[in-house]
């Protein structure tokens, strides 16, 4: 079974009880586990999740708090959507621009986008900044796990990245028509993009 990879402490240790709170993420079937644990895990470590125990090296590592999976949540393509993805407030719905292939032809294998960019990109990226980290940190871990899964697949990440950029210039060069109206707009404030809050406000699909 694929383990779950230790992206950092989200805590400094607690003075109270002596332990750290951890985040690790499965990346292929998108799976993400917060934990507690007196054992100081360190960026890229590998620990599975049997019941409630985290256990690394073969030896308990920690108590499960919670875990997110990607299983209940869908990918939706019928909207127009600024930076290409994105997600609703409460994490269940990812975007993905209706103007970008859900399929691309990456180095001659095919590349389903709701997957890479919908569920390994986007997702993980909500999950983590649903637990407090910058949009800047979120987006970078979210672009490696994105990078492993498309590599999984028997692709290179520059012939991905080739492929994606092309299809990002054309969905950018586009203005808005149709927001989802539960879209997250984090991201968009952090950046301080007042031109593309502007541009999602104007254009909220407002028949539901």
């Amino acid at each position: 079974m694929e383990g779950f990879e230790v992206i950092e402490r989200i805590k400094e240790r607690n003075q109270n009880q002596g332990e750290f709170v951890t985040m690790a993420i499965r990346f292929l079937e998108p799976t993400c586990v917060k934990f507690t644990g007196t054992v100081d895990l360190k960026k890229g470590s590998m620990v599975s999740v049997d019941g409630s125990d985290v256990i690394f090296n073969g030896k308990p590592a920690g108590k499960v708090l919670k875990i997110l999976s990607g299983d209940d949540v869908r990918v939706d393509t019928s909207y127009d959507i600024k930076y290409t993805g994105g997600y609703s407030l409460d994490g269940k719905t990812m975007y993905l621009d209706e103007h970008f292939p859900p399929l691309m032809e990456v180095e001659g294998n095919q590349v389903d986008s709701r997957k890479s960019i919908g569920l390994h990109h986007e997702l993980p990226e909500k999950w983590l900044a649903d637990e407090k980290y910058e949009y800047p940190y979120a987006h970078e871990v979210a672009t490696g796990i994105e990078k492993k899964y498309v590599e999984s697949l028997g692709v290179t990440w520059q012939g991905y990245c080739r492929v994606v950029d092309s299809n990002l210039r054309r969905v950018y060069s586009r203005t808005l028509e149709k927001s989802p109206p539960s879209l997250d707009l984090a991201p968009y404030l952090y950046c301080r993009d007042r031109e593309a809050l502007n541009e999602i406000r104007n254009s909220e699909d407002t028949s539901n």
